[in-house]
């Protein structure tokens, strides 16, 4: 049997990790910028994420949700003191589009309606009702293809106000995500955000705040979202949530209110995946990653816009992007074949950097270095 052939790949092999480097199966050493795809939140094999999962695994690795799991409330306790969202439900889960999923559904559920609003580049997965809110038709099935939702240009405060004027009493749903991460490191405004809530609260729909990729403090703050200074009435979470091991949810605010069987899952929330996450937010909470995301990432942003040949330098914390200019179009190649660093991209010409909340200075002076150097060779 061979593997379906759906990824683009490295010819690399890495089989260890450790902080924010990882090794290949030929001893080569590499910095890692990209995380795994901003999954990487508190390092390769942090050693107290380890000691956790070890400690739970010789216990009990999984047992379904039809019994106590203690784990679970204690994972909502916990996240609830360090979101600041502790009036909130948790519905635990196992990805990103599961998570998303999860939180239409619920939106639809609460207002009887079906309408979803979401913008133009938005990604929230690859299941059936995530993608068709996802902008990118090449991987929307026709199956998936679906009149319930409507995209509207991202940041536009007008054309959201105008839409939901003619069509708020239908409305949902509108999923947002607080900075774009596949379309380009585009940051919602806080202007935008204030009018979603605004106009979620005037035509009674839910605002979900799709946190999967720029949540759980790679902005230096907790959710993206709370940049705006409002609450969302659903925040969905992945990547960063269990440092690698697949863990997912949606939080909810208080008004929303469950049913038995309106949601479910096998996988999510058993032991392993609660152990996996409590781990992630000890070692944010204990090292006070929220602040170093932060503090790293201003520190790069000021220094990559010192580099005239790159342009539009954006992102909040340790979610940032940047275009690369047609001449240098080979940059993020040549950082992994000739540098060994890892870097995300975007179409066209963006480079996406999403390293580990631990991160350091010294580290990202590598990467500047490398940066400086392959510009410098191509001029």
């Amino acid at each position: 049997m061979q593997l379906f052939d759906v990824y683009p790949i490295n010819n690399i092999t890495i089989v260890k990790g450790d902080g924010s480097y990882i090794w290949d199966d030929a001893g080569n050493k590499y910095l890692d910028f990209y995380g795994g795809h901003a999954v990487i939140s508190i390092g390769h094999t942090n050693p107290y994420y380890v000691k956790r999962l070890t400690s739970q695994l010789n216990k009990i690795g999984f047992y379904s949700n039809s019994i106590k799991i203690p784990l679970q409330q204690e994972l909502a306790e916990k996240l609830g003191k360090v979101s600041g969202k502790d009036d909130y439900q948790l519905f635990l889960c196992n990805s990103g589009a599961e998570a998303n999923e999860n939180a239409m559904k619920l939106a639809s559920f609460h207002t009887g309606r079906k309408k979803i609003v979401a913008f133009s580049k938005a990604f929230h997965g690859r299941t059936s009702l995530a993608v068709a809110a996802t902008d990118t038709p090449s991987i929307v099935a026709p199956v998936n293809q679906t009149d319930n939702v409507v995209f509207l240009p991202f940041n536009d405060v007008a054309a959201l106000h105008a839409y939901f004027s003619e069509h708020g009493s239908e409305v949902a749903a509108v999923i947002v995500e607080g900075i774009q991460g596949v379309g380009g490191i585009n940051v919602a405004s806080e202007d935008f955000l204030k009018a979603i809530r605004s106009l979620c609260d005037k035509h009674g729909s839910v605002y979900i705040a799709d946190s999967v990729q720029c949540g759980y403090g790679r902005t230096g703050k907790f959710f993206s979202h709370d940049y705006a200074g409002v609450n969302a009435d659903i925040y969905t979470m992945a990547k960063g949530m269990g440092n690698g091991f697949p863990v997912g949810g949606i939080i909810i605010a208080p008004a929303l209110h469950a049913k038995h069987g309106m949601l479910g899952t096998t996988f999510g929330g058993n032991h392993l995946a609660c152990a996996a996450a409590l781990a992630v937010l000890e070692v944010i909470e204990g090292d006070n990653l929220l602040e170093n995301a932060e503090n790293v990432g201003n520190y790069i942003i000021n220094e990559l816009k010192q580099i005239s040949e790159l342009q539009n330098v954006r992102g909040r914390g340790l979610m940032i992007g940047f275009d690369v200019p047609e001449q240098h179009k080979e940059l993020k190649k040549n950082l992994l074949s000739k540098h060994r660093i890892f870097t995300g991209e975007a179409k066209p010409n963006v480079i996406r950097l999403l390293p580990a909340l631990n991160i350091q200075k010294q580290d990202v002076d590598v990467l500047l270095n490398a940066i400086r150097a392959e510009l410098t060779s191509n001029n």
